[in-house]
């Protein structure tokens, strides 16, 4: 049973930066077709903010954190990242790292991790 667990939430101010960390275990990192970091604030939808290939690719990002995240992964490590920016109040949300073994089907989620950024 694959399992997926995030790290590196926390509190910031605006214009601060985190490092989430999603550690994949279970299954090989290269038996998923793709990972990503999904984010749900209190009242809102959750929300698809960057998802990569695990063969590489070009990744995909939501347009509300484009130039401001990055996602990558070391697949030596069966580790996913998201390098989070010049962070705004309306980022604060959990984060979520999900996982695709089954292709279109986000079948695996970690329990999520928090980041709150102040003004």
């Amino acid at each position: 049973q694959g399992q997926l667990v995030e790290s590196g939430g926390g509190s910031v101010q605006a214009g601060g930066s985190l490092r989430l960390s999603c550690a994949a275990s279970g299954y090989t990192y290269s038996s998923y077709y793709y990972m990503g970091w999904f984010r749900q604030a209190p009242g809102k939808e959750r929300e698809r903010v960057a998802v990569i290939g695990t063969s590489g690719g070009r990744p995909y990002y939501a347009d509300s954190v484009k130039g401001r995240f990055t996602i990558s992964q070391d697949n030596a490590k069966n580790t996913l990242y998201l390098q989070m920016n010049s962070l705004k109040p309306e980022d604060t949300a959990m984060y979520y790292c999900a996982a695709q073994r089954v292709l279109n089907r986000w079948d695996y989620w970690g329990q999520g991790t928090q980041v709150t950024v102040s003004s």
